[in-house]
């Protein structure tokens, strides 16, 4: 039949359940409500308020269903997809386990990661995101060149997204669902899917053996390992387990007690950076926040990473936080095993101690499940004085608090030490001098006299605000050491980019590294977290302690160090690596496993470069790539070969930053200068995200109700075009 004058037109909408293709005979003014009514039967029994419209050829969802086809510009010549907006997702998470997960691809990737960390019982879930799992050969070429590699390959049109990264290997599926007619990934009438959006699967198959079955049109629970049954959703708000079948055992249990190894397959294929340029290009896969997963070129039963992204956890409690805490402990582990961040050999073996305290306590609960139930009452009678000591604690630190705020004399701390100030062609020796820190500036005099007497004439004024620091200790050798990298232009220190301190004994390294560290974020030692900073500071040099001697109880046939060091440690320490691990163990055997997992974080946060992501950019008017690292408080140009700390800006001098997205540039306004740059191993939108995040995280607190400003979230990182 002919329609003449109607202003109607034949719209095609292929149902991705039926895997049937229908022609609709459609106006331009009518809303996709009414159309999508029109689309399925009324007397089809089968739930359909979890469809959508998805537009393949615009890559975006048209959610809004009270918008026309003439407000979205859907003309004839369009093809629209009837799926569903969950759909699974096989998640790996920080301790390399993986889970099949009902997702909803039409969300803002950020709102996914909310839903799946309330799923998984993970508090604050902006700290997390998504990121694209990557391939050894990822971190050889840069962002820019891995699009020219691509091009040159399998011709794959990209997903239309400001981080538009998609890994080779993903591609090839890609195109081939494209050819298949099923172009959104939706599930066809062989896959089996899961009646419930909440349903969660327990996965223990490799991305590989993964995409092998979705070739030969399998069901991605069917392998060759045991059943593993069905995560049911519960009215607690997590997930609990029905199948006594299953590898993982109870929901919540499992995701805070993680395998002491993974399968052999996936630490293979963990990826082990080299240097400081492959550092940076593993930041490459983060997904953008600001759109959805299939705006993104994901698509059902593709693999995702979850992981930490803002290295700035907020109010980490062992009561509330088992799983949060055990999978960041799970991410901070691998950091270390991979080499992401450098350790000495004290520190690796201090690590390497507590990773073999978690597991053997957990091995422990595994043979004797009835431990906590025997002594519920006493943890009731734990909790209860944990609270009154949070309580006390709080009192006592606001009444600190108005102390400090009506102090006239800023305190101060004096002491002799040893300073070098490294020569550009030899490294003089250590001079020793009078040190007096007071006002966020070191103050150097040759005797206590002539601070006394020439107080505002001092030999050297160091400035520390925003100054980087690293430590070399020994203990055994009594080297305590502190590196600052300060900021030329403050102060008169206009010649001392960098110096070296050491001090005589660990009491008064741990004064003077915490004095360091609150100056470097603009606080004085009138700070009440100085005192706590010390104590840290002792607490994690005590565990680093040797102890020989001690008897060992333990048989070092049992203990694999492969599982326990980084490969680098491995080769030095060579074969008393075992020996060694166990004498550090004795320095922490008294600890739980909650309390190990925290001294484990506790010691990764102390870090010298922790919390520093990379990127590769290149300043607008030069030649040569250098280094930016994004922390919490401050971003960094940095040397591309050594890593030293060129310059440092900090958030709280910074005006606004934008993105050029046509050019892919991104320029930064700060008080007194723009920085102009390019990223080159990532999207810049990562980078721009990177910095809004961190702002946004520096706005929390529990003054805010616990609830979570997403609105606020997407302007800090969603970037315009």
């Amino acid at each position: 039949m002919i329609h003449v004058g109607d202003n109607s037109w034949n719209l095609r909408i292929f149902i991705t359940d039926l895997s049937l293709e229908r022609q609709m005979r459609v106006r331009g003014d009518q809303h996709l409500g009414a159309i999508m009514l029109q689309l399925v039967d009324p007397e089809n029994p089968k739930d359909w308020s979890d469809h959508a419209l998805w537009w393949p050829a615009r890559n975006i969802w048209l959610t809004r269903t009270r918008l026309t086809l003439d407000q979205y510009g859907v003309q004839a010549d369009s093809l629209l997809h009837f799926t569903p907006m969950h759909k699974i997702l096989r998640v790996q998470l920080p301790d390399l386990r993986y889970l099949d997960c009902r997702v909803d691809y039409s969300l803002k990737t950020f709102g996914a990661v909310v839903n799946l960390c309330k799923q998984l019982d993970i508090r604050y879930p902006e700290e997390l995101s998504l990121s694209k799992p990557l391939e050894a050969d990822h971190l050889k070429r840069n962002f820019a060149q891995e699009h020219q590699q691509q091009k040159r390959g399998v011709n794959v049109e990209p997903a239309a997204d400001t981080n538009s990264f998609v890994p080779i290997i993903a591609a090839s599926d890609h195109q081939h669902q494209h050819h298949g007619g099923v172009a959104d990934g939706g599930s066809s009438g062989s896959l089996d899917k899961p009646s419930s959006p909440g349903m969660f699967f327990c996965a223990p198959l490799s991305p590989h053996e993964q995409r092998s079955q979705r070739q030969r049109q399998r069901s991605p629970l069917t392998s060759s390992s045991p059943s593993p049954g069905t995560w049911q959703p519960s009215n607690l708000g997590y997930a609990t387990y029905d199948s006594s079948s299953s590898s993982l055992g109870d929901f919540q249990e499992n995701l805070a007690c993680s395998p002491a190894t993974p399968s052999r397959e996936v630490r293979e294929r963990l990826l082990r950076p080299k240097s400081l340029e492959e550092k940076a290009r593993l930041n490459v896969g983060w997904l953008d926040s600001s759109l959805s997963l299939m705006e993104q070129g994901i698509r059902e039963y593709d693999t995702l990473l979850l992981r930490f992204k803002y290295f700035t956890f907020f109010d980490l409690n062992p009561k509330y936080d088992q799983v949060r805490i055990n999978q960041l402990y799970e991410q901070a582990k691998w950091s270390i095993l991979n080499e992401q961040l450098d350790c000495t050999e004290e520190e690796s073996l201090m690590f390497a101690a507590l990773q073999y305290q978690v597991n053997h306590y957990h091995h422990i609960d595994t043979i004797d499940s009835g431990i906590e139930e025997t002594s519920s009452q006493e943890n009731d009678d734990d909790e209860i004085d944990s609270a009154l000591k949070e309580l006390e604690i709080t009192l006592e630190g606001s009444d600190h608090l108005r102390k400090t705020a009506n102090i006239t004399h800023i305190p101060e701390l004096a002491d002799y030490l040893l300073y070098l100030k490294p020569q550009r062609f030899t490294w003089r020796g250590f001079k020793r001098y009078y040190f007096t820190y007071k006002d966020l500036h070191l103050l150097l005099y040759k005797n206590a006299e002539e601070s006394r007497l020439n107080r505002g004439n001092p030999s050297l004024k160091i400035n520390l605000l925003g100054c980087e620091i690293k430590t070399e200790v020994n203990q055994a050798q009594h080297k305590y050491a502190i590196r600052l990298e300060v900021d030329p232009e403050q102060g008169n220190n206009k010649s001392n980019s960098e110096l070296w301190i050491k001090c005589d004994n660990d009491l008064q390294y741990a004064k003077w590294l915490a004095a360091c560290r609150l100056a470097s974020k603009g606080r004085s030692l009138a700070d009440s977290s100085y005192e706590s900073e010390i104590d840290q500071i002792l607490s994690l040099l005590q565990i680093q302690k040797p102890l020989p001697g001690i008897p060992v109880d333990i048989d070092p046939i049992s203990v694999d160090p492969l599982d326990y060091l980084s490969p680098k440690m491995l080769r030095k320490l060579s074969n008393k690596s075992v020996q060694r691990i166990l004498e550090a163990q004795a320095n922490v055997r008294e600890l739980t496993a909650i309390e190990s997992k925290m001294k484990y974080i506790q010691a990764w946060q102390s870090l010298p470069d922790f919390g520093v992501t990379l990127f590769i950019i290149k300043f607008d008017g030069h030649r040569r790539e250098e280094l930016l690292g994004v922390a919490h408080n401050r971003i960094m140009r940095m040397d591309l070969h050594s890593g030293d700390h060129l310059k440092t800006w900090r958030y709280d001098s910074m005006k606004a930053w934008n993105v050029n997205w046509n050019i892919k540039c991104m320029m930064i306004q700060f008080q007194n200068e723009n920085l102009v740059f390019s990223c080159h191993s990532a999207d810049c939108k990562v980078v721009h995200e990177f910095i809004g995040g961190y702002i946004f995280m520096s706005m929390r607190s529990k003054d805010n109700n616990q609830t979570l400003n997403d609105e606020l979230f997407h302007k800090l990182t969603g970037g315009w075009s």
